[in-house]
């Protein structure tokens, strides 16, 4: 597939606009959803942002880091980006749709490209009972909270509070409890990707649970169901040697 329609996304720091000014007179600006290619400038969150704004679209997103972190994006240069998008490799990845029931019964959908985690509100400890595809596998969970990360989202939240970095292309999700008090040895466990993960939060009403999908936070829940929407492709863009598969590889042996 050729790239000649180009559309460009930016975040609103000086360097991000500049990028856009310069690719725009270079290459032309036209409105996303009649692009063959968004390119965004900016860094992870804009990244993610993009992802969810045209998440229907199934339009390839190629970032260029023009912010702080960039663990998504490419490298930015300003000359030869056709040939580089050309080039490119794409990863298809899979949201997360989480199912939130709040305590006045209330209902919330929403999707995650990272993770979905559930956060105590106050200064008391979550309780949560965990059920996998309906079977209960953990009674009580005493914690800050616990998430379900994608592969995609395995070197974010979910490795800062000790789960596995997942191969991007491995059939897997991430279960894992952030500060566990009982069981206090628990680590999480790794879940084939059509799992359905359910949480059921009790005492619900004495130790209220956040539960933020993404950038989506619904608070007081009551149930929360996570599962992969497998019928949506996110289809992001890499330069050729530098894949997201090989950037997870090469965080493990960051020491």
């Amino acid at each position: 597939m050729t790239f000649e329609k180009i559309a460009f996304v930016a975040t609103d720091v000086s360097e991000a606009q500049d990028a856009l000014e310069q690719l725009s007179k270079r290459y032309g600006n036209c409105p996303p959803e009649e692009a063959d290619v968004i390119v965004a400038l900016g860094g992870d969150g804009l990244m993610l942002q993009t992802l969810h704004r045209y998440m229907e679209k199934r339009i390839p997103i190629y970032g260029m880091n023009r912010g702080s972190v960039g663990f998504l994006m490419n490298e930015y240069r300003d000359n030869d980006l056709k040939e580089r998008l050309n080039a490119a490799e794409t990863t298809t990845l899979h949201p997360l749709k989480m199912e939130a029931v709040s305590v006045d019964g209330e209902r919330t959908s929403a999707l995650a490209i990272n993770e979905v985690s559930l956060l105590r509100e106050t200064f008391q400890a979550a309780k949560i009972r965990i059920a996998i595809d309906g079977r209960v596998r953990m009674e009580e969970m005493i914690c800050d909270g616990v998430l379900v990360s994608t592969p995609a989202g395995s070197t974010a939240y979910n490795f800062s509070a000790q789960g596995p970095i997942i191969p991007i292309n491995a059939e897997l999700l991430a279960l894992t409890p952030i500060s566990a008090f009982r069981p206090r040895r628990w680590r999480g466990a790794l879940l084939p990707h059509t799992a359905s993960v359910t949480f059921h939060v009790l005492e619900a009403a004495k130790r209220p649970v956040s539960a933020v999908a993404d950038h989506t936070e619904v608070r007081n829940v009551e149930c929360v169901t996570v599962s992969e929407e497998s019928s949506i492709d996110l289809l992001m863009m890499f330069d050729e040697g530098h894949t997201l598969d090989e950037r997870i590889l090469a965080e493990q042996f960051i020491h």
